[in-house]
């Protein structure tokens, strides 16, 4: 069985940050570290849209230029139809369960990167969603904090 790494938007964003902040050095030491043991590591599109739009809006060039290279070389998850009905089934068996993961009227990235990775792992693999947040993925999948993968 194969391991597959969802990266969530936390690590992205490190991954991109010019910046030689301590977190982001040892993020990308951790990235590098996995790409050595040629570990399959997927983008998702919901991923690439949340740190996308912000890096748009305070114009920081360099990480998008470094997203852009990120998402050329990783395996890079479109979001399809399929992904969206699997989505909107967790959002409300969380909801049922009295387990928001997010406000009602938000569109709620986690589930849709959440209905991905369970997607995935539907065809027997092992998925980790490599997060900073692992309580509300965890609810769905194998999510863990990205330092202890």
């Amino acid at each position: 069985m194969s391991q597959i790494i969802f990266l969530d938007s936390t690590p992205v964003g490190l991954i991109t940050n010019p910046k030689a902040t301590p977190l982001a050095l040892q993020c990308q030491q951790w990235f590098d570290n996995l790409l050595a043991r040629n570990m399959k590591i997927i983008l998702s599109e919901i991923i690439d849209y949340e740190v996308r739009r912000e890096l748009l809006r305070t114009n920081k060039l360099s990480s998008l230029r470094k997203l852009d290279l990120l998402k050329s070389e990783l395996t890079y998850l479109p979001i399809t139809t399929e992904v969206m009905l699997k989505a909107a089934e967790l959002w409300a068996r969380a909801r049922n369960q009295g387990k928001p993961t997010a406000d009602h009227k938000s569109l709620d990235g986690d589930v849709i990167l959440a209905a991905q990775a369970v997607l995935v792992a539907g065809y027997g693999h092992e998925v980790i969603i490599a997060t900073s947040n692992a309580k509300h993925l965890s609810l769905f999948a194998d999510a863990r904090e990205w330092q202890s993968i």
